[in-house]
């Protein structure tokens, strides 16, 4: 007989985990399935792990500063104790310069003081206290070493910057995952790991279960896509994709790691920096290194991948490239001879935005196109996800008037809406891993 479940997760990741989370706390029996060794194990460990709450749209900034209370608080929300320990958030801080390119910050502050979230004003002058060594000249446009005038200032300073206090890392992201495994399994949760799901299995016209690569058949009326990477893959396998206005594809990324210029602890005195006049991010990493990714600037080819399974996991001259970038604003920053940091595949969808939604295939439903920028909101995720099944599940039309969902520690009201599959692109976005 086949085993029976109330949902199946399809993913282990943090967001999944979280997912499984949520729902076993409401007393749902839940299967996590993950076709890798643990959780978090795949893009999640990848990530660079930046808690911060500046977006584009007031509902992505309203979601992030929401997260930031859970991460601050992460043992209250785990609510139990892991043999691995649990995570260490690091309250750093973030400073981002102000550009043309985010319209010198003024709708993202604008945005902030309508869910109180504080914020600081910087002058060029200023962005040395928070950033030690800077070169506050602008760069603008990024471009390749094989492009004129790289590494040449355009211009004799940038804009200024804004500090936004609440905001920072977690140095461990995997580790996040395995923590919300333990408290979802302290509420009855099950997790499988090293095992794939090969069908998503229908009947009537609606999900009934999956299928395993060893044959095995797993009951269940809810099964939920937190595929991360290979998100598009089990679309396609539960026959939804073709209906989605918005979807989601696999992009191969890569990220940094250097150590930090001569005489500057960025591991004590640093913070995450963001910077799209140098099209770069940064945060502090253990043993005073830095990680640096690309806010992917249009001199840099995007390389899509058909097959999660199978894409170059080797470095390119990228790496080499992001800390040339850095450089440009922290002169004293070293350019590495040997290539180290995170070759890993980052779950889009066309304008970088979530996707938490259900899907034309009753009782399938999709939290993705989340690699890159929604870390920092999985705990507010699970508990959208699992309000949403509920209310699906329970005879809402959720398409014909979208799920409300409360913030609870900032005390605004957000439409799930804003997340749909069939929503129209959002034409704020920064279309990338900005967000």
């Amino acid at each position: 007989m086949p085993e029976r479940y109330d949902a199946v997760i399809i993913g282990a990741g943090v967001i999944g985990a979280c997912t499984a989370f949520e729902l076993a706390k409401k007393g749902w029996k839940t299967l996590s399935i993950d076709k890798l060794p643990e959780a978090g194990y795949g893009s999640t460990s990848a990530s660079c792990a930046i808690i911060r709450t500046y977006y584009s749209a007031f509902e992505t900034c309203a979601l992030a500063y929401e997260g930031w209370f859970y991460w601050k608080d992460w043992g209250d929300y785990i609510q139990v104790d892991d043999e691995q320990g649990l995570i260490r958030y690091h309250d750093t801080g973030c400073l981002v310069i102000k550009t043309p390119h985010n319209k010198n910050l003024s709708v993202v502050c604008e945005t902030m003081d309508q869910i109180g979230c504080p914020y600081e004003h910087l002058t060029p002058e200023e962005i040395p206290t928070r950033l030690p060594g800077a070169d506050t000249r602008s760069f603008e446009p990024a471009k390749r070493p094989e492009d004129e005038g790289f590494g040449e200032a355009t211009g004799p300073a940038v804009e200024g910057a804004v500090f936004f206090p609440r905001g920072g890392y977690v140095s461990d992201p995997k580790l996040s995952a395995h923590n919300a495994q333990r408290a979802a399994e302290a509420h009855g949760a099950e997790f499988r790991f090293r095992t794939e799901v090969s069908e998503i299995r229908q009947k009537d016209g609606r999900v009934v279960g999956v299928t395993l690569s060893d044959g095995a058949e797993i009951d269940a009326p809810v099964v939920i896509n937190v595929g991360g990477p290979h998100s598009f893959v089990l679309n396609r396998m539960a026959g939804v994709e073709d209906t989605m206005a918005m979807k989601t594809k696999a992009l191969r990324h890569e990220v940094a790691h250097v150590p930090s210029p001569a005489g500057l602890d960025f591991e004590k005195d640093g913070c995450i920096y963001s910077d799209s006049d140098i099209h770069t991010y940064a945060r502090p990493e253990i043993g005073n290194n830095i990680l640096i990714g690309s806010e992917d600037p249009p001199c840099d080819p995007k390389e899509w991948v058909e097959d999660p399974d199978n894409y170059d996991e080797n470095f390119s001259d990228q790496i080499k490239i992001l800390a040339m970038r850095l450089a440009q604003r922290l002169p004293e920053l070293g350019i590495p001879e040997q290539a180290k940091g995170v070759v890993s595949l980052y779950d889009v969808t066309d304008d970088w935005m979530p996707i938490y939604d259900k899907s034309d295939l009753p009782g399938y439903y999709m939290a993705v196109g989340t690699s890159g920028n929604q870390f920092k909101n999985a705990p507010v995720a699970g508990k959208m996800m699992a309000a949403l099944i509920e209310a699906c599940e329970n005879g809402h039309d959720h398409d014909a008037e979208p799920v409300k969902f409360h913030l609870e520690n900032i005390g605004h009201e957000i439409s799930m809406g804003t997340f749909s599959r069939n929503r129209e692109i959002n034409m704020n976005s920064s279309f990338s891993v900005i967000g």
